[in-house]
């Protein structure tokens, strides 16, 4: 009995032996990485989502001054896109509005480009305004009035149907009644 008592550490606890200083430094250890880490998350997020550098360095520092607390409150306070996502949906919505400029510079029938000024389109010849009577400006259907020239706009003058309706038949109409 006097064997065994002799082998075992007198005045000695588990937390004052070297293993729990060896446990306790790996922990602070762990912690200290993960704190670096999540520091570092917050520089690229902020990197990502801030154009401004200085914004991007106090979002840094808000990050790492109240450990572990940072990261939390970055995350309630951060944009809520990346720049380059923000980017991408400015280009989309700027060629979409780029579409619905050219879609009224068309030819109806056709779909070749066509010019605001243009009475007929110049690819399958098809009447797309009336002249103006007086001072031959291409005139809306709705228009009552020439803008160019205040001349009155007879009623029926500015049809759908007449505007739509290439010129070659109406020219081969005409040949065929002379």
């Amino acid at each position: 009995m006097r064997l065994l008592l002799a082998a075992a550490p007198t005045d000695e606890t588990f937390f004052e032996s070297g293993t729990w200083g060896a446990i306790r430094n790996l922990g602070i250890l762990l912690a200290l990485v993960f704190w670096a880490a999540t520091v570092y998350w917050v520089f690229k997020d902020a990197r990502r989502r801030i154009g401004d550098p200085w914004l991007v360095a106090i979002a840094t520092l808000l990050g790492a001054v109240p450990p572990f607390v940072g990261p939390l409150i970055y995350m309630l306070f951060r944009p809520p896109e990346y720049l380059e996502d923000v980017r991408e949906r400015d280009l989309e919505i700027l060629a979409i509005e780029e579409q619905l400029a050219e879609r009224d510079l068309r030819c109806p029938v056709c779909k070749g480009v066509v010019d605001a000024s243009f009475l007929v389109c110049p690819v399958c010849t098809t009447r797309l305004k009336q002249a103006c009577a007086e001072c031959a400006a291409p005139l809306e259907p709705i228009w009552q009035v020439c803008p160019y020239c205040a001349t009155p706009v007879p009623p029926g003058i500015v049809t759908g149907e007449d505007v739509l309706q290439p010129l070659r038949r109406s020219r081969s109409r005409s040949r065929r009644s002379v």
